[in-house]
């Protein structure tokens, strides 16, 4: 071994002194403790109420278990239908259930792609107009989609078109959101060589953000979409029409469409 690595070896005589030179270096100080204590007392003593309070215990959770087998059991083998018209109801409710998923993103993406370049801050340099159409997005998001629905199925009638405008509303503030967001996190090199070069300020923003943010939209796009089949079958049970109208029916125990007339 060389000399110079025998001289770089630290013992724990080395190791100790340094402790007791810098000794907030290798331990936090009291208040921190304390501080990491009480959180963590906090938070574990939160989480034991949620569990009493749920009434959490082995014995339900494996009541549930045996009882979830039961239920399972009922779905395997899937039931086939024996005539085609029982089957095409079921293919006709999911076309309705996709049909208002895509609509309504479709519709909510064309009004939200303008109203965000309103929400972004590299696009919109008024400050009380920006920070206004942020939280017109707020509001919008604020309002659940299963009661959008409830409101448009009271305006339009029973139908997927209450589920199509339910969907659409609710995504015009999430899109515009994700949709700003996604412009303010462009690099600016692409506008500023588009400028240097004759561009306009509209030119500037179709050739050097546009192409930057368009991947990104279309993937928010497609997320929603998937989202969206999902509430699209939560809105039929309330009678927003498609998959779930018929599996609110089957649960009443009625026949189709009796719940409608």
């Amino acid at each position: 071994m060389s000399a110079t690595a025998k001289t770089m070896r630290i013992t724990e005589a080395d190791i100790a002194a340094a402790m007791a030179r810098h000794p907030r270096a290798f331990r936090d100080p009291l208040p921190v403790r304390m501080r990491k204590i009480a959180l963590w007392t906090l938070f574990i003593g939160l989480f034991a109420w949620c569990l009493y309070d749920f009434d959490f215990s082995p014995a339900r959770i494996w009541t549930g278990i045996g009882r979830f087998g039961r239920v399972a059991g009922f779905m395997f083998p899937p039931y086939v239908w024996k005539t085609w018209v029982g089957f095409a109801e079921i293919l006709k409710g999911l076309g309705e259930t996709l049909s208002m998923a895509f609509l309504g993103t479709v519709l909510g993406a064309i009004a939200a792609f303008p109203l965000s370049f309103l929400g972004a801050k590299n696009i919109n340099r008024l400050n009380w107009f920006r920070l206004g159409t942020r939280r017109f997005y707020d509001v919008i998001r604020a309002f659940e989609t299963l009661i959008l629905a409830l409101i448009f199925i009271r305006a339009f009638g029973l139908g997927p078109l209450a589920g199509i405008l339910a969907i659409a509303v609710g995504e015009v503030g999430t899109l515009s959101k994700l949709f700003s967001e996604a412009l303010e996190n462009t690099s600016n090199k692409p506008v500023e060589g588009t400028i240097a070069s004759g561009a306009s300020r509209a030119q500037s923003i179709r050739f050097g953000v546009m192409p930057q943010v368009t991947p990104v939209f279309l993937s928010i796009i497609l997320y929603n979409f998937e989202s969206n089949v999902r509430s699209g079958t939560i809105l039929g049970i309330v009678g927003a029409g498609g998959i779930g109208f018929l599996l609110s029916d089957r649960i009443a125990g009625t026949k189709p469409g009796r719940s409608s007339s």
